[in-house]
Order: structure tokens, then sequence, then C-alpha cells
């Protein structure tokens, strides 16, 4: 997987941002990568940088009676093109047993700024035992038909919203054939549509005007993709492949939550002198 070019300046500004976060608030990220557009594969020149990360406290943290009411999440106003905010490991477990699109979505990305420990790899090993298809073929249709209701029905339409519910609407699509996660990037999910060339290439169309315009405006609705996007919403999900034979997954999870505590002391140990004095002259 080859994975998408970041400007080399912006790419320092982040993980600049993000060692300010552990600094900042006592954590330590295990996971930090790029959400959204970019990472899909359909960003616009100027579209923001969507940062996402997994962070831990130390151990002794998470042995609590108050746990449940301390804070989980570490956010920060966006002020630039730069997007940041992240989940505590914990938290990210929880939703991971959920199914959590996110979270499911983050360890898949191909756009990594930090991947610390065995955290990442471990959740991906335990992916298709933990994702449960029906779960994510719901969020995808759902999206989807939301979208579409919102912003593709009039006569006259945002181009770029097309995206927003092809890349759901593909997703659900890939759930139901293979009966596990949908890979992140679109280009993959447009293998779905090997079998359906003039669709395909009115995508394939919008998606070259939207990597190269800074912002694609109003425009005629595109018949041809309403007229999919419906016969697809209309279609329902059919019948779901079984899911492979699963462990406990509490055990699943809580193995991951062990691992990546017992592993606190040496993540960011590899971090230089010359990039912890730069972090210490932020504040």
């Amino acid at each position: 997987m080859n994975e998408p070019v970041i400007p080399e300046d912006v790419r320092s500004e982040i993980l600049l941002r993000l060692r300010r976060a552990e600094a900042e608030h006592g954590v330590r990220i295990l996971l930090a990568i790029e959400s959204g557009s970019r990472a899909w594969g359909f960003a616009s020149p100027n579209s923001d940088y969507d940062v996402r990360f997994i962070y831990m406290r130390e151990p002794g943290w998470y042995q609590a009676v108050d746990l449940e009411e301390r804070r989980d999440v570490i956010e920060y106003p966006i002020v630039d093109e730069i997007d940041l905010n992240g989940w505590d490991l914990r938290k990210a477990l929880r939703l991971f047993w959920k199914s959590n699109p996110a979270f499911v979505e983050w360890i898949q990305s191909p756009i990594t700024y930090l991947d610390r420990g065995r955290f990442r790899q471990s959740a991906l090993e335990a992916l298709p035992h933990v994702y449960t298809p029906t779960k994510g073929i719901y969020h995808y249709r759902s999206m989807a038909k939301t979208n579409y209701r919102g912003y593709l029905r009039e006569p006259m339409v945002r181009l770029k919203k097309y995206f927003y519910v092809l890349r759901p609407l593909l997703a659900a699509r890939w759930i139901m054939a293979n009966a596990g996660a949908a890979p992140i990037e679109f280009e993959t999910l447009l293998t779905l549509l090997r079998n359906e060339p003039e669709v395909l290439a009115e995508i394939r169309h919008l998606l070259e005007q939207k990597r190269n315009a800074p912002e694609l405006g109003l425009a005629p609705a595109v018949p041809l993709l309403n007229a999919f996007i419906e016969a697809e919403l209309e279609g329902g999900p059919g019948d779901v492949p079984p899911k492979p034979e699963t462990p406990d997954i509490t055990a699943v999870l809580n193995r991951l939550f062990h691992q990546a505590l017992a592993e606190y002391g040496s993540i960011g140990a590899d971090e230089s002198p010359a990039d912890a004095r730069r972090v210490s002259n932020c504040y």
C-alpha cells in the first residue's frame, strides 16, 4: 500500500502538535493517522488535515473508582488547516467492541504519523474476530441515505457530496460481499464497479475534478449517479455471509488493553533529544 504524500512541512507540524499534546496532557500516543478525504483518496487541494490519534495514560490511571467520570478524549479547536483530536485507549477499545466505523477506519488508514508498539498490528489481527458486519452495513447505508437525501436530490447540487454518498454505499456493498470490514481507500472500493463501466467512468470523471479543484461548486445533478444511488439504496442489504467463528471478544480486547499497558514504558522512548527540546520550546 503506497502512502499518499503529505507535504514535509505539514507532516513536521503535525508531529510537533502530537508531541505537544503528549507533554500537555501527560499521555503517550500509540497511533496517529490521517482520516477523512485525504485517507479515503479524494481530497481537494485545500482539504483540511484530519489527524486522529489513540493515546494511553500511565497504567495506574486506569485503576480508579472514578474512572468512568474521567475525561477520555483530547480535543483541540480548529484554528487552521490541521484538525487534531484523539481517544483514550480504553475508550477506543470499547468502541472497537461495538464495531465503531471511525476506529475501524483509523487502524486501516494509509497515512500514518505515529505508530508505536504493537497496538495497531494487534488491532488489525483482531479485526476479523471483533467486527460485526451487520453493524457496519447499517452504519454505511444509513450514512449514504442521510447524505443523499440531504444533499443530492435537488436539480443543482454540490458535486463533492456525491463522494459522501458513494463511499459509504460501496463500503456497505464490500461488507455484504466479504463479511468483513471494508477497506478505507476509495480506489479499492471502486473495484466493485468493474462490471458497471458507465457508472465507474462517471465517478472517475468526478474524482478527477475533485482532486484538482479547490472546491466543486453547484452544478446540475448527475442523473446516472442518482439512479445508481437510488437503486443501491432500494436494493436492501441482502444476505450477509456468516461471520467466522469468533473467540471471546472481551478476552481479545482485554489482551489488547493489557498488551498496550505493558508497553507503556517503552512508548516514545525512541524520541530523539532534539525532538524533545523542540517540543519543550513550544511552551
